[in-house]
């Protein structure tokens, strides 16, 4: 880089044999006095040494020489200034390279270095050279770094020491060498030509805000050293980083060039801390939609409060997504879980409060609350400390009155639940790495469509996927991995659940989750589960199972279909009913259970697929399909593929309606359930009534209490063996168990029936 050469700058001053009119012995600005026709200089036309050159006596205690012209001053351009001096009598002077630095406005820049290095003439005759060099940079070499704020400069030599020596002066000469300076990619603009110092505490932002200007489509270079920004900074050009940038929390980092997590973490020498201000540029710019991790590995050795990170946003409601990456826990006790046990009281009344919370400024927002009555993934969702009063993520089912609640707050490596709503956003192809040390993801209390894509939710202490309210509504989770730190416990012996849902309408598609408690606990109506294969079993001989799917609302409207569901089963409950008797509504409503293949291996004879547990009393199910399902038990028979979990409550059979259970194919299990229910019946004797049992195979061993047709087959015949062609009708609900039908003929009669028997009406 030479400016005389690519911008035809001009650097050099006349020569002395021009004229000393343009020379001054001030600081050379406009009005000063001139070296024309004063009595200490004059021109000398035959020098040895210089031929043409300016012979001047010292005469004030700093002699000044000064080219009146304005030499500019550029950012990032760097000029040397040489002057051949030799002394002639008297005193030997101290000569040293010396300007005056102007600002745009024609002012005097204070506060710089104005003079170089200064060399003492030791000989007459002897000539000497003197040199400086001048730019706006402090860079190392750099004699006199003016800074920004200088334009222009008055440029020439002092001389200093005792008064009366002669000297004589070749013409100055000024010369471009920024190339000195540069790497050999000239594409490159370094901050610290434009004033930027890396000490790590001088504020830089104006440097850097100015090589961006600068950069014209070039790369920034910021280079070794601590570079301190103490405010906001927006960089639209490529940066590479070999120094670091340190910056108050409030201050954002955007990049809109270089934006991706590799570049915040060569800015930042600590990965945690590079990741939460690239997280806090992709909430303050609009210029991208998501950050790249870059395949990179995050070690994160405490939770990650996302909105903290980002403390000028509360909520956002904007697509945002963060792709490609890992994060891994760095074990310690910030992963510890905070436990609390405190008395609280209970009303049905208001069903998500707790009230008169003792202690309640230590438990914190988020944290799963645990007591008689609490059914399972509930949380804190927001907090009173002045009422004493907590908001749950869900009712309680027999909690009235005081008790002690445990409340335990997980810790998770990405913690969103600082935001009062977060919609829109999204994770793809991310690991986290829990190591067994920590949870993964806890999500906002408010908000719609958070999407997990492609993710592996590796090894989690507590929790994969939590929400402590209804950030979920409409969440996505498709393709993921939860991968269980328990895989080597028994069944009974689990505590890790890979994710809850508060609110309505998620996709959970083609995930695969291994060896959880449960794999999902899921309130909220209109869910899709497609597609997953989920897996829960252990080696113990006649081992009990857990649920890989907990559904906690009557009201389901959930389809469930084309599932892998290994060793673990469906569970259907109202755990989140504040009232679980049935006092109105649809009830146990509106399943579809479809096309799965459902396994088990080495369990208990009474394990069943699917389990409907009612909480209280009165419940029926109203419009439920299981159909196209392979039931398979395996190293052992099964009874039944359904049951009722009668803990709390039998359901109320003679209220069933819409009920759809057939298709199915039953391997290993003892009992073959359908709804409507075709039974063969022979009666051998002759008999008016026919008592026709179902042996348990209605399905949930509900009631007879219907039946579709009656079809003869063959021949009635009466006592005498006479063809017989009685009418009939039919009573439903017989029997002890009230799931057998009478059929009433006119006559007493014996042959064979077929018969169409429901357990709905």
């Amino acid at each position: 880089m030479n400016k005389a050469i690519t911008d035809g700058l001009q650097l050099m001053p006349p020569a002395f044999s021009g004229g000393l009119d343009v020379w001054s012995s001030g600081n050379g600005t406009p009005g000063s006095d001139t070296y024309d026709g004063a009595a200490n200089a004059a021109l000398v036309a035959g020098d040895a040494d210089f031929g043409g050159c300016l012979e001047l006596q010292k005469t004030d205690s700093t002699q000044k020489l000064r080219y009146m012209g304005e030499t500019s001053i550029l950012p990032g351009c760097y000029l040397r200034l040489t002057a051949r001096v030799k002394a002639m009598s008297g005193a030997l002077p101290t000569v040293r390279i010396a300007g005056w630095a102007g600002a745009a406005n024609n002012s005097h820049v204070s506060g710089v270095i104005e003079s170089g290095p200064g060399v003492s003439l030791s000989a007459y005759g002897e000539v000497v050279e003197v040199q400086a060099i001048v730019g706006t940079g402090s860079r190392s070499g750099v004699d006199m770094p003016w800074g920004l704020s200088a334009v222009y400069g008055h440029l020439g030599l002092n001389l200093t020491g005792a008064n009366g020596g002669v000297i004589r002066v070749d013409d100055i000469v000024i010369e471009d060498i920024t190339s000195v300076f540069l790497r050999d990619m000239l594409s490159l603009v370094d901050v610290t030509d434009f004033g930027a110092v890396g000490d790590g505490s001088t504020n830089c932002h104006a440097a850097f805000e100015a090589a961006d200007d600068a950069a014209d489509g070039r790369r920034i270079l910021v280079p070794e050293g601590e570079f301190r920004i103490n405010s906001t900074l927006s960089l639209h050009h490529e940066v590479i980083f070999e120094g670091t940038l340190s910056m108050p929390d409030s201050a954002m980092l955007l990049l809109t060039k270089s934006y991706d997590y590799p570049t915040y973490a060569a800015a930042f020498e600590d990965e945690q801390l590079a990741f939460e201000k690239a997280f806090q540029a992709l909430l303050n710019s609009v210029d991208h939609e998501s950050l790249d991790l870059g395949g990179r590995s995050i070690t994160v050795s405490a939770p990650i409060d996302m909105q903290a990170a980002v403390p000028n946003r509360t909520s956002y409601a904007t697509r945002r997504y963060i792709r490609n990456g890992q994060f891994t826990a760095q074990a310690g006790a910030n992963w510890d879980h905070d436990v609390v046990t405190a008395q609280a009281t209970y009303d049905s009344a208001d069903k998500r409060k707790l009230t008169n919370v003792a202690n309640i400024s230590a438990i914190p927002v988020g944290a799963l609350v645990e007591g008689a009555g609490v059914g399972r993934e509930v949380y804190v969702k927001s907090k009173n400390t002045g009422a004493g009063e907590l908001t749950l993520s869900q009712p309680l089912y027999d909690a009235e009155g005081t008790q002690n609640f445990t409340f335990t707050a997980f810790k998770y490596m990405l913690d969103f639940s600082g935001f009062s709503s977060l919609k829109k956003f999204g994770i793809s192809g991310v690991e986290f790495q829990c190591n067994g040390e920590a949870s993964a993801l806890r999500l906002a209390p408010a908000g719609t469509v958070f999407a997990a894509h492609n993710c592996f939710f590796t090894k989690p202490k507590a929790r994969g996927i939590t929400s402590i309210g209804s950030g979920c509504q409409g969440m996505l989770v498709d393709n993921c991995q939860f991968l269980s730190d328990e895989d080597a416990a028994d069944v009974a012996d689990r505590e890790t659940i890979a994710l809850n849902v508060n609110s309505n309408d998620v996709k959970l598609r083609h995930n695969r989750a291994t060896r959880f408690r449960h794999w999902a606990v899921m309130a909220g109506s209109n869910h899709t589960v497609t597609g997953n294969h989920f897996f829960q079993g252990d080696s113990v001989a006649g081992g009990i199972r857990t649920a890989g799917i907990v559904v906690t609302d009557t009201y389901a409207s959930h389809t469930i279909s084309e599932n892998y569901i290994d060793n673990c089963f469906i569970e259907w409950t109202n755990e989140y009913d504040a009232d679980p008797d049935f006092t109105g509504g649809f009830s146990f409503a509106a399943m579809s259970i479809t096309d799965n293949v459902f396994l088990s291996g080495d369990v208990a004879s009474w394990f069943s697929y699917i389990v409907v547990k009612p909480f209280g009393s009165g419940h029926f199910l109203n419009g439920v399909s299981v159909t196209g399902n392979k039931f398979r038990s395996i190293n052992g028979n099964i009874d039944r593929a359904e049951r009722v979990d009668t803990s709390f409550a039998n359901l109320n059979f003679t209220r069933s309606k819409d009920v759809f259970f057939d298709g199915n194919s039953f391997h290993n299990v003892s009992t073959q359930s359908r709804n409507p229910l075709r039974v063969e019946f022979d009666q051998n004797t002759v008999a008016s009534t026919w008592t026709v049992p179902t042996g348990g195979t209605l399905p949930f061993q509900a009631y007879s209490r219907a039946v579709d047709a009656v079809i003869v087959e063959g021949a009635l015949r009466n006592s005498g063996g006479s063809v017989a062609y009685p009418g009939h009708y039919v009573r439903t609900q017989e029997g002890s168990n009230n799931n057998e039908i009478d059929i009433i003929w006119e006559q007493a009669v014996r042959g064979t029936v077929r018969v169409l028997i429901r357990i709905d009406r």
